[in-house]
């Protein structure tokens, strides 16, 4: 019997969420620290003829900056800036940027040449030129960026591959397989220093073993952390001997070489290139008063003024008026013009929105963690989340999460990283909100006084932290630990 075939065709309704290009390149810029969005104007000046660097007027004022210059000890906005802004050589004052005129935000004492500046190569840099070097598509290669833009400190990936593939296609407008990531991620785990890129410590070690020379103890070493990578870190020693069936010697020879391996390759990367010891460029500036007053700024002394060339605009409005009968060549030019003018205007439009988000959202850290920035004292820092900055800001999470990820802030204290506000809240059983943060510094506290030859388990612990007053759980208190890199009490011996 002859079976036919048919086609059916139906009809399915699906709402699929798309980032504008205008909106792809706001967040590309907000993720930028203060030295990448100079390199990025810049490369950008010279990709576009219709956007040109405008003269700096030293009597001029930010009129966007002014907004969050100072504030008075209840949290309100003091703009009384008192300065006009002169128009230069600025045709009208909407071709005036509101991104880099901010020398009222300093000051006398504080001068923009004297944030510190750094001249070290990243640790980023430093990957990216070996993956210059790869023979890998154009694609590949902004794959292989996107990932080395994603590790930790340590040079360790922490994100799965369906966070990095989400947050392509959201923030960069990219759409690729996990196959393909994980192509790419290969290949940077094969730079130096050997485990960079590794999605594990199991798989940061076993990196640096399979580099060795083969040998019979290589095999013991790749066994050991292949299959009992947990009793190794736990030190049971007799397990490991009796479950992969070698002598003690044999094991004492392999723990021994494994012990050299480096568990944080990113952070052994030296001084000078090391990403996490590299002299840090501020993006934000934020100075206390005595009278309790702040001043916040951005840290903008090396961004150039931006502004749309007047030539172009005039080639623009010329052609735009000499519309009818244009011949071919000129409706060319009138194309290209516009073209190059409005993206000239969106991306004047987008440091500008960058410089709002930022404002906005360190005024917000400011205003909810005002007992820090007033006494410079950790213990004062109160529980704070992302949404609830997102809530004062009306901006979203992953907006606050990317301008908290890579920015840092210079007060009266010291610089710290954005991400040094943010704590989770431990809420007791009479609804009292503890800081996480404050529980952990006793927690080290407490181990740190212990008798190294009784150390104390984690019911002792949580025995003594209730009565310091943070009456939390034994599983809590091996939560906390853990977090922070604390072995348990046979190990602490």
């Amino acid at each position: 019997m002859v079976q036919g075939s048919r086609q059916v065709q139906t009809q399915a309704q699906q709402q699929v969420q798309t980032l504008s290009p205008q909106q792809i390149l706001a967040v590309k810029l907000l993720e930028l620290p203060t030295l990448e969005l100079e390199e990025r104007i810049h490369a950008e000046l010279l990709d576009n003829p219709a956007l040109e660097e405008g003269k700096e007027t030293s009597d001029a004022s930010d009129a966007l900056n002014d907004e969050y210059n100072t504030t008075d000890q209840d949290g309100e906005p003091n703009t009384d800036s008192g300065e006009d802004i002169e128009l230069g050589d600025y045709r009208t004052e909407d071709d005036i940027p509101d991104y880099k005129l901010q020398e009222n935000n300093r000051s006398k004492e504080d001068r923009a040449e004297d944030i510190p500046f750094s001249d070290n190569v990243s640790f980023y840099e430093t990957l990216k030129e070996q993956l210059d070097m790869q023979h890998l598509t154009p694609e590949q290669k902004q794959l292989g960026e996107y990932l080395i833009g994603s590790l930790d400190d340590d040079g360790l990936l922490r994100k799965s591959t369906e966070t990095i593939l989400d947050e392509l296609a959201i923030y960069q407008g990219v759409y690729t397989s996990a196959e393909e990531l994980e192509h790419v991620l290969s290949v940077i785990q094969d730079f130096d220093p050997a485990g960079i890129g590794a999605r594990s410590l199991q798989e940061c070690l076993l990196i640096q073993i399979r580099r060795k020379e083969d040998s019979p103890l290589k095999q013991i070493e790749l066994d050991i952390i292949g299959k009992c990578c947990e009793e190794f870190t736990r030190k049971n020693k007799d397990k490991i001997i009796q479950k992969l069936n070698i002598t003690e010697e044999q094991y004492n020879a392999a723990a021994a070489e494994l012990t050299k391996l480096n568990p944080r390759p990113g952070s052994s990367m030296g001084e000078a290139i090391g990403k996490n010891l590299q002299q840090i460029i501020p993006d934000f500036l934020v100075e206390t008063e005595d009278d309790g007053t702040i001043n916040l700024s951005l840290n903008n002394r090396n961004v150039p003024e931006l502004r749309l060339s007047r030539e172009f605009t005039e080639l623009l409005d010329e052609h735009t008026r000499n519309k009818q009968n244009q011949s071919k060549e000129s409706k060319d030019a009138l194309m290209f013009l516009k073209q190059k003018v409005d993206a000239a205007q969106g991306f004047i439009n987008a440091v500008k929105q960058r410089q709002q988000t930022l404002l906005s959202t360190m005024q917000a850290i400011i205003d909810l963690q005002r007992p820090f920035f007033e006494e410079g004292d950790e213990s004062l820092l109160r529980p704070m989340i992302l949404k609830d900055v997102a809530e004062r800001t009306k901006l979203d999470i992953s907006t606050i999460s990317r301008v908290s990820n890579s920015k840092y802030v210079q007060t009266n204290y010291g610089i710290y990283p954005l991400k040094f506000f943010f704590s989770d809240g431990y809420t007791t059983e009479n609804g009292e909100e503890l800081s996480v943060r404050e529980i952990k510094r006793i927690l080290k506290e407490c181990v740190a006084s212990e008798n190294k030859e009784k150390p104390y388990t984690d019911d002792e612990l949580a025995d003594m932290l209730k009565e310091k007053g943070y009456p939390i759980a034994r599983r809590t208190v091996a939560k906390y630990r853990q977090q922070l890199n604390i072995p348990v009490a046979r190990l602490r011996r």
